[in-house]
């Protein structure tokens, strides 16, 4: 009888270069991948295989909301596998029923038809085909400081650098400027940068044009909380011009902020809504489009030319309902609020003691940290688009004291899952403010 030997569990040294010589790592060169290696995760944390703990501070990607390792979500995927793994997204099932009215019941206003995709790019693709289609115009706004996805046409949509290798994308996609302009210049008022924006609309020809996406709460490029009476003025301007109000809130969605949805801080129902991300807590991967019934009500005898093979996909589905009910159970929503508040004292007190801190920001537990080497002159730390020694020596310094979280450019992110606790967050911010040292070296 033939003995069944177990493989051997891979060192973390075995993992990188097994993956560095097989496989293409994202947005980055080659040559400079040092990936950390991942053997497990639980709540807010994860392990490398040595045994090293990371506080997880970013949720990975913004995304593992409810915090790793729920025993009720992985139950969920567990029992919808052996029950039907698969079918093909012609065809109705009880994850994707149940789904989509569990979603009508908790995003805005009346928005209560759902496109269920792989993700949130592609998320953000469909929507703006549902904009053509349904208004007959083919113009796209954008802003700047935005990240859509890296798919043809999100990336298009895409406002950062990410956007130029790209270049020069699908046709008819606008930029526009944000409230924001960088730590230097600071913010415009709501009043000023919607006067920009209806100069824009004016200048492209409303009857052309056939949405506005934007982030809510804008995310990698600066967690960016908007004026108050942006939001209200930006479904204003829509509503008057007959443009489409696309919220992205792929990354803000699922309690980040401490609502449901970010736009729910300011009462506003947008037309179209993209999520994905914590829809799942990224357990399996799932995005959507949510729009309202009158724009469903555009494709009952027209065709809607969307779709791929995982599209709707039952495990995806059963996922989501499952974390949605961990949000609800534990109360994460709620956690985010409290937290949230308790964070936003934190990241206040770390302005106070080092001077390399020249902003510090944060709605829920969305959070970020900018960087400066002259408080008064608001220098960055590092210029835009790139990165800088102190920041590296940043980076290196979260890294040995066990706190994973993006440095990007100037910046760093406080995103962490929103299962986290006061002293797990207190725990996390020691790590950063002894950090912080290393770049209070370099203020002059």
């Amino acid at each position: 009888m033939a003995t069944e030997i177990a493989p051997k569990t891979m060192t973390g040294e075995e993992m990188i270069a097994l993956s560095k010589k097989h496989t293409l790592f994202e947005w980055t060169a080659q040559s400079k991948v040092d990936p950390i290696p991942v053997a497990r995760a639980k709540g807010i944390y994860f392990w490398t295989p040595e045994g090293k703990r990371f506080i997880d501070f970013n949720s990975q990607l913004m995304c593992v909301n409810i915090g790793h390792g729920d025993e009720r979500v992985i139950r969920a995927i567990q029992e919808q596998a052996a029950v039907l793994a698969y079918a093909n997204p012609f065809m109705a099932t009880e994850p994707r029923a149940r789904l989509g009215a569990r979603l009508a019941e908790i995003t805005p206003g009346d928005i209560d038809v759902f496109f269920f995709t792989n993700g949130g790019a592609e998320a953000n693709e469909n929507a703006i085909k549902l904009a053509r289609m349904t208004t007959g115009r083919h113009k796209i706004l954008a802003r700047y400081r935005s990240y859509h996805g890296a798919t043809a046409g999100s990336i298009t949509l895409t406002g950062d650098p990410r956007r130029w290798a790209a270049e020069p994308g699908i046709p008819g996609v606008v930029h526009v400027l944000d409230p924001y302009h960088g730590i230097a210049r600071g913010w415009d008022s709501a009043e000023e940068s919607l006067a920009m924006l209806d100069e824009v609309i004016q200048l492209e020809g409303p009857q052309t044009i056939a949405a506005f996406i934007l982030e809510t709460v804008t995310g990698t490029n600066g967690v960016l909380v908007p004026p108050d009476g942006y939001m209200q003025g930006v479904r204003e301007l829509c509503t008057k011009h007959g443009i489409l109000m696309i919220c992205d809130e792929v990354m803000a969605g699922f309690g980040r902020t401490g609502e449901w949805f970010a736009v729910d801080h300011w009462n506003v129902v947008p037309d179209i809504i993209t999520m994905a991300k914590g829809l799942t807590a990224a357990y399996v991967q799932l995005g959507a489009v949510g729009m309202r019934r009158t724009i469903a009500d555009q494709f009952k005898d027209k065709v809607f030319y969307g779709g791929l093979t995982y599209n709707s996909h039952p495990l995806a589905c059963a996922a989501a309902l499952a974390a949605i009910k961990v949000y609800e159970d534990d109360k994460l929503i709620e956690n985010a609020r409290a937290m949230g508040a308790i964070m936003a004292e934190l990241m206040a007190g770390l302005a106070r003691r080092h001077p390399s801190v020249g902003a510090a920001r944060s709605i829920g537990l969305f959070g970020l940290v900018e960087l400066v080497r002259d408080r008064a002159r608001k220098v960055p730390l590092a210029p835009f688009n790139g990165t800088s020694e102190e920041m590296a020596a940043l980076g290196r310094f979260f890294r040995e004291e066990g706190l994973y979280t993006f440095v990007r450019w100037n910046t760093f992110f406080t995103n962490p899952p929103l299962c986290i606790t006061e002293a797990q967050l207190r725990d996390a911010f020691a790590i950063i403010d002894r950090a912080l040292e290393v770049t209070d070296r370099a203020v002059q």
